[in-house]
């Protein structure tokens, strides 16, 4: 008889052991699933978000330690939150689990307007490699149109930050606009108000100074900040919510990359597109030289550790435009002309009616019909660059140079230091005394 009941125990241990592994399988599907469907927006809430917190609220103790010696603004609960959404890890690495070894990470940095951000997110879907690399979408405070739309994304690896000080965090407070601030060209002394004005005699305005701010905290962030680029030692490519990218892009951009040291060793960066932003190239069968623009840029951390010793001159000039403020002040401080590769056909074009302040207004999108119709050649959808071309430089070109004055919007003494405490965020020994922006 026992010898007929033990195939019997056998068969009801293994089913019990099967129970076990399914039910354990099925668990961990389910936390896949609830981990992948957390959206960003479940995690930041309404207007109470605003209030200002604690010290002991904040994130740990090496934030509240760096916080206080740069003195930065007090944080409410709505920064606190999004500090801690950028600790979070890439989205999508289920589907795209490796990146590619040579991969160039690929930074989104955008405002507030919704309709620009579907139109480049559509265009990078169809980028041929974009699933092989990492892209950060870098965000100027945080709106829910423009969370959901990179949610949404699910061709490659991404990674979303907020810039927890951007002034359209703090609706009552500096970095934002409280009621003790000067406003236009009120004078401090007549109204006893808190402010310092431009060399025009401007005070600040939150919507307009954020756009450098924003530059420049996401750079330190991505470089020196974030755990998955800050050991990246080569090339990082920057875009803008109103850059179309062509399909040939990253391709195109790998193999600038590559030929830059050979072909231009005199050259900073790569670009996509010229310098001229009305300029589709010349079609010529040549490399182009020229001086560097601001759409489709990249550069590695060789070039960036350059820029970041130049600090207290970008975060001193009378000037809210980043852009501006390179090319007639930290560029030309280097000693040499700033020249950057690229080829005799745009690979990005862009297509913005709106400044990036401007954002969603009451009137809607910037964009005729909410469409944008660019005609993309199948040219443009392969690369289109030929490793053995020579290069033509353009030696003198119009455009902002040193010697320029800025155009203001940034002589608040508050914007200052908080710029260059973004600079130091991530190298406290290296602090200067804040008298040096003064």
């Amino acid at each position: 008889m026992a010898s007929h009941k033990k195939p019997k125990i056998k068969y009801a241990a293994l089913r019990r052991f099967l129970a076990v592994v399914i039910i354990t399988l099925l668990g961990v599907f389910l936390l896949i699933f609830l981990l992948r469907t957390n959206s960003i927006s479940s995690s930041v809430s309404g207007p109470e978000d605003e209030e200002e917190v604690s010290e002991g609220s904040n994130l740990n103790v090496n934030h509240s330690h760096y916080r206080q010696i740069l003195n930065l603004p007090k944080q409410n609960k709505l920064s606190i939150r999004l500090e801690k959404l950028n600790q979070l890890p890439p989205r999508n690495i289920d589907l795209y689990p490796n990146l590619a070894k040579d991969h160039i990470p690929i930074v989104l940095y955008v405002h507030n307007r919704p309709q620009y951000l579907q139109v480049v997110v559509q265009s990078l879907s169809q980028v041929v490699g974009i699933s092989e690399t990492l892209l950060i979408v870098s965000h100027d405070g945080y709106f829910e149109k423009m969370n959901k739309i990179v949610e949404g994304i699910n061709f490659c690896q991404v990674k979303q930050i907020f810039a927890p000080y951007s002034p359209h965090v703090f609706s009552n407070s500096f970095p934002g606009i409280s009621l003790a601030d000067c406003k236009d060209k009120d004078d401090p002394r007549i109204e006893h108000c808190e402010g310092n004005p431009d060399q025009y005699g401007n005070h600040r305005s939150p919507k307009i100074v954020s756009l450098k701010h924003h530059w420049w905290w996401m750079m330190n962030t991505v470089w020196d900040g974030l755990e998955e680029t800050r050991g990246h030692s080569g090339h990082i490519l920057f875009i803008e919510e109103d850059h179309f990218i062509f399909p040939n892009a990253y391709r195109s951009l790998q193999l600038l990359t590559a030929l830059k040291p050979k072909k231009c060793p005199d050259c900073y960066a790569v670009n996509l597109a010229p310098c001229d932003v009305n300029s589709r190239g010349e079609g010529w069968e040549i490399l182009i030289a020229e001086r560097m623009g601001n759409v489709g840029y990249a550069f590695n951390h060789t070039v960036w550790r350059k820029i970041h010793r130049k600090a207290t001159e970008f975060c001193s000039f009378d000037e809210y435009n980043w852009d501006i403020t390179m090319w007639a002040t930290v560029f030309p401080s280097f000693g040499r002309p700033v020249y950057t590769l690229r080829g005799p056909r745009t690979s990005a074009v862009h297509f913005g009616k709106c400044g990036l302040h401007q954002g969603q207004g009451e009137r809607g999108s910037c964009i005729d019909n909410g469409s944008v119709k660019l005609d993309i050649e199948d040219i443009d959808k392969v690369v289109n660059i030929k490793p053995d071309w020579g290069v033509h430089m353009y030696k003198k070109q119009a455009g902002y140079q040193a010697g320029f004055k800025g155009w203001g919007g940034w002589g608040d003494k508050r914007d200052r230091e908080l710029c260059l405490g973004f600079a130091y965020m991530y190298h406290l020994h290296d602090y200067p005394s804040p008298s040096a922006t003064s």
